[in-house]
């Protein structure tokens, strides 16, 4: 099991070794990975929701390995050149001492955080490589984000927005053979579209293993906005909301950095929430709301829901505005799906309108309660290790056989 924390200066992995027995089948093409050592690039704990999910990524998966090297990374316009080269000296060391032929490198890439996708792509072609794109159709959109840039937002578009086509192509010579992994149909779909020669594949967002708690249905009367506090993500809806909800409906606020929102009578603000306090803000409310937006600055991205993943983990419905990839939260995975216009009231209203049909019917919010629950067992740690673990599998069988 995963027993440590990775830490990012100076870059130190950690080695954990799998003290899971695996009780596959000795037919199971998973087992040849019980020779292997995975080496897992991803940014350190609390630098972003990427980084919890490769919390749990790592206990999802380690069973199935002799061991797992967890090598940790500076979070978005964290790391300076100097870091990055750090970083990129530190795996391939780490690659060169594993057993021969027995390695396999497993980065987490998203859009700002520049120390996973440089180290992967200082590897030679004879390394088996996988990535989960965070934000496709590309792993790292700011490629040449150190930190004196991503402190100088007008330089840091200055650079990346004409450069875009040339950042592109430094991803496709790396992704070339290549496995890569989205999170959404969406994102699968426009990772084939924009690198023809990499191996694309969809994986459904992980949801988290909690503790049961009381149905939706028997919580306060309240909504939740959860999640990581940073543009896009519908927080300057969360005022105009208020005003238009009746009084006796709560708004409760969770999550690394929304202690810095300004909050206001009839809105809790509780920062960040991990553990039991997690599990109590979940209980506390009916209904969680994701009204996003467009999140990028250059094209379309196609990026999972972290929030809506958690809310399945307690089997809390969904309210979502449907943008991009969000459209495939559907009733089924417990989830309802408001059309805003495209005035300037248009998200607040819609949404407003969704949780007024909602929060009251019992019988929906039981119906939608199950199916949420339903898909976070469905796609539970163990469900997506299992997944991921049959991915690799066929790759390494893939280049074994010369495909």
């Amino acid at each position: 099991m995963f027993d440590g924390r990775g830490i990012t200066a100076p870059p130190v992995p950690i080695y954990l070794r799998s003290n899971v027995v695996s009780y596959e089948p000795a037919g199971d093409p998973v087992r040849r990975l019980a020779d292997y050592r995975l080496i897992f690039i991803g940014p350190a704990l609390g630098e972003t929701s990427v980084a919890d999910y490769s919390e749990n990524f790592i206990q999802a998966v380690n069973q199935y390995f002799a061991d797992v090297v967890a090598h940790r990374t500076p979070g978005p316009g964290n790391a300076t050149l100097a870091d990055v080269r750090r970083h990129r000296r530190v795996v391939k060391d780490l690659v060169a001492e594993a057993p021969p032929g027995r390695v396999l490198v497993h980065a987490e890439l998203s859009t700002a955080a520049m120390a996973p996708f440089w180290s992967i792509a200082g590897l030679k072609r004879d390394v088996p490589v996988t990535a989960t794109v965070h934000d496709p159709p590309q792993g790292l959109w700011y490629f040449a984000n150190t930190k004196f840039v991503h402190r100088h937002r007008l330089l840091r578009g200055g650079i990346h927005v004409p450069l875009l086509p040339l950042s592109r192509a430094i991803e496709s010579a790396v992704y070339r053979d290549r496995t890569l992994i989205a999170l959404t149909e969406a994102g699968q779909r426009s990772i084939q579209r924009a690198f023809p020669r990499a191996h694309a594949h969809y994986v459904p967002c992980m949801s988290f293993d909690r503790p049961d708690i009381r149905p939706a249905k028997d919580r306060p009367k309240a909504v939740g906005f959860f999640g990581y506090a940073y543009r896009g993500k519908g927080w300057e809806q969360v005022a105009r909301i208020r005003e238009l909800l009746p009084d006796d409906i709560a708004i409760r606020i969770a999550g690394r950095g929304t202690e810095t929102l300004p909050g206001g009578e009839g809105i809790e603000i509780l920062g960040p929430v991990d553990g039991p306090d997690q599990d109590a803000f979940f209980e506390s409310i009916r209904v969680m709301v994701v009204p996003y937006g467009r999140r990028h600055w250059a094209a379309q991205t196609y990026p999972a829901c972290a929030t809506a993943a958690s809310a399945q983990s307690y089997g809390t419905p969904v309210i979502s505005t449907g943008y991009g990839p969000l459209e495939e939260l559907t009733e089924a995975t417990g989830a309802v799906t408001v059309r805003p216009t495209d005035d300037g009231d248009g998200v607040a209203r819609a949404v407003t309108d969704g949780i007024l049909s909602l929060i009251d019917d019992r019988e929906r919010l039981t119906q939608l309660g199950l199916n949420a629950e339903r898909t976070g067992h469905e796609r539970s740690r163990a469900g997506t290790g299992r997944a991921f673990a049959k991915l690799w599998a066929q790759m390494l069988e893939r280049e074994t056989a010369g495909v």
